[in-house]
């Protein structure tokens, strides 16, 4: 069983919001994979990383970066993990199977609240992972 927090994005957006998560989960120094849901989001989230903060730095790349097995935060809008991440993000609508999730020792799933078609799918995917026996936990933005 994985422990998967549902994150409720309301008055943030994700762009505004990933980049803070990514960087707590790479101090724990465990691997990230973060699952977008299509290529050209997956290269957009890619280069804001690059220049959201110039005070940080978060090693990370994509498919059109290479080395994956050497970078410590993947983005990809397939079901690779080439970096053998234990940690794993779904945003914009990506999703994963409970099998899947079992790979990973925590999941992340961030979604906009602000979207009745986000919201629909965040629901179903609670209660699928429920009846499956995940430990769920759920934040919302105030």
């Amino acid at each position: 069983m994985s422990r998967v927090d549902f994150y409720h994005l309301q008055s943030q957006t994700l762009e505004n919001v990933l980049p803070k998560l990514l960087e707590k989960a790479y101090e724990t120094g465990k691997s990230v994979l973060v699952r977008v849901g299509n290529e050209e989001r997956v290269e957009f989230l890619n280069a804001l990383l690059w220049t959201y903060n110039d005070q940080s730095f978060l090693p990370h790349g994509s498919k059109k970066d290479g080395n994956a097995e050497l970078q410590p935060i993947w983005l990809t809008s397939g079901t690779d993990n080439p970096n053998m991440a234990s940690l794993l993000f779904l945003v914009d609508g990506a999703a994963a199977d409970n099998g899947e999730l079992e790979k990973f020792s925590r999941v992340f799933n961030i979604f906009d609240g602000n979207s009745p078609d986000a919201l629909q799918q965040a629901r179903a995917f609670w209660k699928n992972l429920k009846s499956g026996g995940n430990e769920c936990f759920y934040w919302q933005q105030d």
